[in-house]
């Protein structure tokens, strides 16, 4: 009875060290995984694009949900765009619309709520069915892609001082890109204290008249990253403007969600009329290195079969 005893205590030992073992070769490379994908981003790596999940995974879980970014993170994706709001007590929580109508069981503005109060309702599904998913808060949003994934703040412009102080305190400044489409004087006299301490993105709309002067402006003052760029045409003026940032060594970001957004080349293009050279491989043609998308495992699946995407 004794040696049994014995022996029984030996393996539970091995099988806790075991674990320990395990959970720590999980957390460095999920660490590992967010420093790649950021090194990607921000050097040249030409064999690698990102692909960007637009609300997230919400074809199979609410838009702006934690499971619909933990499916992004299951899947392998780069970067999951996401969307911010403030409640009436101050927590910046993920949100869309100026209502939340559409996506929970309730009606209103977030702002009129209290975070508690949000949470007692329940998000909807892409065909608008309440779910059990509650609304998540930056917070705890920033806290599951810690290491992970890197996140794209787009619709958040108000909050940016709100949002660094939630990525100070996760410790995920470095996993976050906040954007805007507004010219860089705007934005460095609006944000212009945090703006240089996050990797911030402009928004530009090539189709417009001052888009080339908005895109002059930030390669003098602020040298971006990357540009976000967006076309209703696929013209020579787009391509020229494209050409224009490309070799200004941004890095080029490209939605393909709808064709007003993409000169034509977007994912319905590349699923239901299966062209996805004339759609992803366009905008791959163009010099984009980061391709948003509403069909994140349908993009990968093309990318790895031409060994752009890991």
């Amino acid at each position: 009875m004794y040696s049994k005893l014995i022996k029984k205590k030996h393996i539970m030992k091995r099988l806790y060290w075991f674990f320990l073992l395990f959970v720590f070769t999980q957390l460095c490379w999920g660490q590992n995984k967010a420093d790649e994908i950021r090194n990607t981003f921000l050097n040249d790596n030409l064999s690698q694009l990102l692909v960007v999940a637009h609300r997230g995974d919400w074809r199979n879980a609410p838009e702006n949900s934690l499971q619909g970014i933990q499916n992004c993170i299951d899947m392998g994706v780069d970067m999951v765009e996401i969307d911010l709001k403030k409640t009436k007590d101050g927590y910046l929580v993920l949100m869309h619309d100026k209502l939340i109508n559409r996506t929970m069981n309730g009606k209103g503005r977030p702002e009129d709520y209290t975070l508690a109060e949000l949470q007692m309702l329940r998000l909807k599904n892409g065909a608008g069915c309440k779910t059990r998913h509650q609304i998540p808060t930056f917070e705890e949003v920033m806290t599951l892609c810690k290491g992970k994934i890197m996140v794209n703040v787009d619709k958040g412009y108000d909050y940016f001082k709100d949002a660094y102080a939630i990525l100070e305190k996760t410790g995920t400044v470095d996993q976050c890109v906040v954007k805007a489409g507004l010219p860089y004087e705007q934005v460095k006299a609006e944000n212009g204290d945090v703006l240089n301490k996050m990797i911030f993105m402009p928004v530009v709309n090539l189709h417009k008249a001052d888009a080339e002067a908005v895109i002059d402006s930030y390669l003098t003052h602020m040298n971006p990253k990357a540009f976000e760029l967006v076309f209703n045409n696929d013209g020579p003026e787009v391509q020229r403007l494209i050409k224009k940032v490309r070799d200004s060594g941004a890095k080029i970001f490209i939605n393909s969600l709808w064709p007003e957004l993409c000169g034509g080349h977007d994912d319905d293009r590349a699923v239901e009329l299966c062209q996805p050279d004339e759609s992803w491989g366009w905008i791959i043609g163009q010099g984009a290195r980061l391709i948003q998308t509403d069909r994140p495992a349908l993009l990968l699946e093309y990318l790895r079969g031409r060994n752009l995407h890991e």
